[in-house]
């Protein structure tokens, strides 16, 4: 069974484009992990962004149900639990750790791959959820 959920996440990960090289991933007890550093960090980012931004909208929905009031959903701060530039700049310094270790300028190590994956993990999540949020308040306000 574990050995089955592993291939499952090792052939999902290059389906997705991980090169999974050995130098660039974790091992554990000798095992290499399915996915490299960096997409490892991506998957707890994308991970911990649903759980926040989920937890924020419930939050929100509490609040606004206590409160009898309606809130903005139109407000940035609203949409997810950091707005678009924060979220830009997570996602960037993933892409930024990437080329500076692609041009050869500075060599990037599996700690830095995987804190830079989760930060771009989490902001590019942190993006859909804006751009679905934003989505949801326009088709609700054509409809009606």
């Amino acid at each position: 069974m574990k050995q089955r959920l592993l291939e499952l996440i090792r052939t999902i990960g290059n389906l997705s484009g991980c090169h999974q090289m050995p130098e660039r991933s974790f091992f554990y007890k000798g095992k290499q992990f399915p996915v490299c550093a960096r997409c490892t960090g991506v998957s707890i980012g994308q991970f911990l962004s649903v759980v926040c931004n989920i937890a924020l909208i419930l939050h929100q929905k509490n609040a606004s149900f206590k409160d009898k009031t309606t809130i903005d959903v139109t407000r940035p701060s609203r949409l997810a639990v950091f707005p678009f530039l924060p979220s830009f700049v997570m996602l960037g310094t993933m892409g930024f750790d990437w080329l500076l270790q692609e041009i050869k300028l500075l060599p990037s190590t599996n700690p830095r791959r995987f804190v830079t994956g989760i930060l771009g993990g989490f902001g590019l999540f942190n993006l859909y959820f804006i751009l679905f949020r934003k989505i949801v308040y326009l088709i609700k306000s054509t409809s009606s």
